[in-house]
């Protein structure tokens, strides 16, 4: 399988739709049953061969950065106290041997497309990179892996997708996928790529969903982007005027965890799927062998 080395993780927004519940914890980090939003998705990145992770953060959530680090005294503490199956937990968030994770920060709530730029100064190598959107919780076969298999060099973009409600679409960048444009099992060329339309101006109901794997031009092309829809440095319309767009429609099941509700229905299918396994937690060494 193609590998990523890089992913960055958008993850400097402040969460306003779930408060007052981040009124303190980081929206990444609130349990989706029993683990952390943002742990899914780094075992995802690790999934399609990441070895660079990039948190494209914000100052005041330190706790995001807390969470990588090693907690000594507590697995001290479960160890005294032979409690093998919680120490197992809480090693189960260490990343694999030769995985770093790098923090930068994004002062300014400018964009997507800003976020993505600032992760610029991470990146090694001119290799594509994964993008992942935590706020995105895709249960079942992990889609940015899925995104690394289906990437070919001939690709400037890859987009997850989804059909989403005519009544929806102004929430999303939408696909412009013209009659004739080609289809390759789930991938599909389109002919370009708009942010946040109206219903009635909607060149589709193909929707853009928080995975992305990106030719490096992206991080170019940014850098000449001018403030969009809301004001705001917009991803899609940087991979609109790179060209080369396509659509990876996933196997995965998505799980709108930036709304209360999606928290709810994500918590319920993560409670189903534990239920039915005999492990108590997602573990990153096993995603990443």
């Amino acid at each position: 399988m193609p590998r990523l080395d890089t992913v960055i993780f958008p993850v400097a927004g402040m969460g306003t739709r779930m408060l007052p519940a981040t009124k303190v914890t980081p929206k990444e980090l609130l349990p989706v049953y029993d683990t952390p939003l943002l742990h899914f998705a780094v075992e995802e990145a690790l999934a399609a061969g990441a070895r660079r992770l990039v948190m494209v953060s914000h100052p005041d959530k330190a706790a995001i950065e807390d969470w990588f680090a090693p907690q000594p005294e507590l697995e001290a503490s479960l160890a005294a106290k032979g409690k093998a199956d919680l120490l197992e937990v809480v090693r189960s968030s260490r990343l694999p041997d030769g995985v770093e994770v790098t923090f930068v920060m994004q002062d300014e709530p400018l964009g997507l497309g800003h976020a993505v730029l600032c992760g610029a100064e991470a990146v090694v190598g001119g290799g594509p990179v994964g993008v992942i959107l935590p706020d995105d919780l895709i249960l079942g076969s992990p889609a940015l892996a899925e995104m690394a298999e289906a990437w070919t060099g001939a690709m400037r973009s890859l987009v997850a997708a989804q059909e989403v409600p005519r009544e929806r679409v102004s929430s999303y960048g939408i696909f412009d996928c013209g009659e004739g444009t080609p289809e390759r099992g789930p991938v599909r060329a389109a002919t370009g790529f708009v942010e946040k339309p109206d219903p009635d101006d909607a060149p589709s109901r193909l929707a853009a969903v928080g995975r992305y794997v990106l030719g490096s031009a992206i991080f170019d092309v940014l850098r000449g982007t001018g403030t969009g829809a809301g004001g705001e440095v917009q991803l899609t319309d940087a991979i609109a005027a790179m060209g080369g767009i396509h659509a990876f429609r996933f196997s995965g099941t998505r799980h709108d965890c930036g709304s209360k509700d999606g928290m709810v229905e994500a918590t319920l299918a993560v409670q189903a799927m534990r239920h039915g396994s005999a492990r108590a937690a997602p573990h990153l060494r096993v995603a990443a062998e």
